[in-house]
């Protein structure tokens, strides 16, 4: 088997990019859905098709497990996938699939807890109160998702999003510098006045923003931690195929990109994910 790295555009490739550092023998197949991104303004619905449709996409490539590197497809369409349409493609082709994302392994590391765990309501005064800050798409933001998770988990954690509407975009076009930082230090400013302070701990919570993880750390106080997807995912991958022996990554170390857009060399944008050149195949 293979194991399916999917995305709508390329900000997946930071994700890709640490589990082939995590599974160097593994095979990959790594699908952009360029002709639909960015995923973080349309309407459920349409994430949740775009989704089944690039997962449908990878199983058919020989993936056995698909890993959502993209924030808006974990937290909108990943749970009524795995639900409510998994089952059913399970028995229609007769061989052991999963969807995972990178929501899960986030909130792990946020936490300090595994998924499973769900704390106790004890109504016990919180003396201090974490303040954790989310960036991410508006998609991700609506969901709610790090809110209701996290507060599932963790009482003395409090979790405050910031939808950034146009970041992932001006990455992807490959946006200056000058403009990238202006964006992500009003997104800060705008997220501390609404908290009323700087957040103790931000999530970075969409893959675009990896690569300028530098400007949100120089945007933040000094000091403040962030928690990056890639090395969370990466963990949390490791920790899924020692629970699951029936899935096997392969030992080829096959290397396979495709998109929904444009095939051939990628642009130097591409590069900086991943860190050096990369030509796309056609899906």
């Amino acid at each position: 088997m293979s194991i399916g790295v999917f995305d709508s555009g390329v900000g997946g490739l930071s994700v890709h990019r640490r589990l082939v550092e995590r599974f160097p023998r593994a095979d990959f197949v790594y699908l952009a859905d360029q002709a639909n991104a960015p995923y973080g303004g349309r309407p459920g619905e349409e994430i949740v098709e775009l989704t089944r449709a690039g997962a449908i996409r990878l199983f058919d490539e020989g993936c056995d497990v698909v890993v959502l590197a993209c924030n808006t497809a974990a937290s909108v369409a990943l749970r009524r996938l795995q639900q409510t349409w998994l089952p059913g493609y399970r028995r229609e082709v007769g061989r052991p699939l999963n969807i995972l994302g990178i929501v899960v392994p986030t909130i792990e590391a946020a936490t300090g807890l595994p998924w499973e765990h769900e704390a106790e309501l004890r109504g016990d005064k919180v003396e201090k109160l974490d303040v954790l800050g989310v960036f991410s798409t508006p998609a991700t933001a609506k969901s709610r998702v790090y809110e209701i998770e996290i507060d599932k988990r963790r009482q003395d954690v409090a979790v405050f999003s910031e939808p950034c509407p146009e970041l992932a975009r001006m990455i992807e076009d490959g946006a200056p510098r000058d403009a990238l930082a202006a964006t992500i230090a009003g997104h800060v400013k705008a997220l501390a006045t609404r908290i009323g302070r700087s957040p103790d701990r931000a999530i970075l919570g969409c893959t675009h923003y990896e690569i300028v993880a530098d400007l949100f750390q120089a945007a933040l106080p000094p000091g403040t931690p962030l928690i990056r997807q890639p090395d969370a995912t990466a963990d949390a991958l490791e920790r899924y195929f020692a629970r699951h022996p029936e899935f096997q990554p392969g030992e080829s170390a096959v290397r396979r990109f495709l998109t929904t857009g444009k095939p051939g060399a990628q642009h130097s944008l591409v590069e900086t994910f991943w860190g050096g050149p990369l030509s796309f195949g056609r899906a």
